[in-house]
């Protein structure tokens, strides 16, 4: 189990790169079966998810490298098994967009109910619902999901919630499918653009991803070649900025795309922040005392985002007044809030909402990481912090960020990891 050991009173202060997207990486990986060739993508965050779903493909017949400057070669070439491995995908909740993949490749997967952090029920109703649309026959059997998609064909497909991996997972199974889909109430998230724009860069033809409407004209053969470059993180970004914010810092974020993370913006210019952004670039400069957030409301995209709830309860905790945040996404995404009490934070909480009163600071403790985003939250509330906070099970963090203690590290931070 890793720890990260955070001494608090250091502000971030200067410049850093926000690392590729691993909400983007890995239905682009997934994605990456469509092909009957080499791939090679760059940018793509050196991950526990990632390693995770690198894992998956390998089993699944991909050949993976890393190269030495960090790009991600694939070859996909030879012949692909549509037997999904169970154990590392009862660990990996993206493993479910294999399905798709899978589905245009061989025309039939089988997978398991994928795992992933405990942060409230994540049904795949949706995913099972658009792919039985396409034609796909789906049945269950010893815990295991076996679809048949040898009849797939183009068909219009109304979400009951904009989900994000539906959506995704459709328009990867859609690829194949004879005729045209259409995707209606379809997720509206960046990650689902960078998705498109992967998936026509393989010889497909998608349009309207960032939208609420998705066309897919299947049955186009894939190239045997493509280069790609994954957009930026959007929750890295945030998170820095975050921890900015919390320590009276001075940051400059490049590869940042500065209208995916609008929302975030928003609630740190409401406590204060000053910020300029540039075409790739977002400038923070903290206030001496974050003022007041009145409500944050997780939404989906263009609103404010679940995986960033847990970095702003954090922030909420030591700036001045009331903060209320309901959570509309998941109903157990505040398992951060008791850990953050160990350090002097202070709230109630019923059912999905949580109101938060700032204290003047924060004091370290020992505290335990219970999901990514939480674990992430309780690093910022570290930095913030006097004297010394440790972050037990600290490689829950590694699933979603790309070292995030050297990042901070990089930014001014004094944090050390122990294994």
């Amino acid at each position: 189990m890793a720890k990260f050991i955070v001494e608090g009173g250091y502000p971030l202060v200067g410049t850093a790169k926000v690392s590729g997207a691993k909400n983007a990486a890995l239905p682009i990986l997934a994605a990456s079966l469509i092909c009957r060739g080499q791939i090679r993508l760059r940018g793509c965050p050196r991950l526990r998810d990632v390693d995770n779903m690198l894992t998956i493909l390998a089993d699944l017949g991909v050949c993976c490298a890393w190269e030495p400057n960090g790009g991600l070669t694939l070859d996909t070439a030879d012949g692909v098994e549509y037997v999904m491995p169970q154990r590392i995908s009862k660990e990996l909740r993206s493993s479910i967009f294999m399905l798709g993949p899978l589905l245009a490749r061989c025309g039939k997967a089988v997978c398991t109910y994928p795992g992933g952090c405990e942060i409230g029920n994540r049904p795949i109703d949706l995913h099972l619902s658009g792919l039985s649309a396409l034609g796909v026959q789906i049945r269950e059997e010893r815990g295991l999901i076996l679809c048949d998609g040898s009849a797939m064909r183009g068909a219009d497909i109304h979400l009951d919630y904009p989900s994000v991996g539906a959506t995704e997972n459709i328009m990867m199974a859609a690829v194949a499918a004879k005729g045209t889909t259409y995707i209606r109430n379809a997720a509206r998230e960046p990650e689902t653009e960078d998705l498109q724009a992967f998936l026509n860069a393989l010889g497909c033809d998608v349009s309207g991803a960032g939208t609420s409407s998705v066309r897919v004209n299947g049955g186009l053969p894939p190239k045997a070649y493509v280069q790609y470059d994954i957009m930026p993180d959007r929750i890295v970004a945030g998170t820095l900025l975050c921890g900015a914010a919390m320590t009276g810092g001075e940051i400059t974020l490049n590869n940042v795309v500065p209208q995916h993370v609008g929302s975030m913006l928003s609630k740190l210019r409401e406590a204060g922040c000053v910020i300029a952004c540039g075409e790739k670039s977002v400038a923070l400069r903290a206030p001496k005392r974050l003022g007041e957030i009145k409500m944050i409301e997780t939404l989906p995209y263009p609103g404010f985002p679940t995986d960033m709830q847990a970095q702003f309860f954090s922030l909420a905790t030591i700036a001045d007044g009331i903060c209320v945040i309901v959570e509309n996404v998941f109903e157990n995404r505040f398992k951060h809030g008791p850990e953050l009490t160990r350090m002097g934070a202070i709230y109630t909480q019923k059912d999905r909402t949580t109101v938060i009163r700032g204290v003047k600071e924060l004091t370290g403790a020992q505290v335990v990481a219970r999901d990514l985003r939480g674990g992430a939250a309780l690093t910022l509330a570290g930095l913030a912090a006097t004297g010394i906070t440790t972050i037990h099970e600290a490689e829950l963090i590694d699933r979603g960020y790309e070292r995030l203690d050297a990042m901070l590290c990089g930014l001014g931070a004094h944090v050390t990891r122990e294994v």
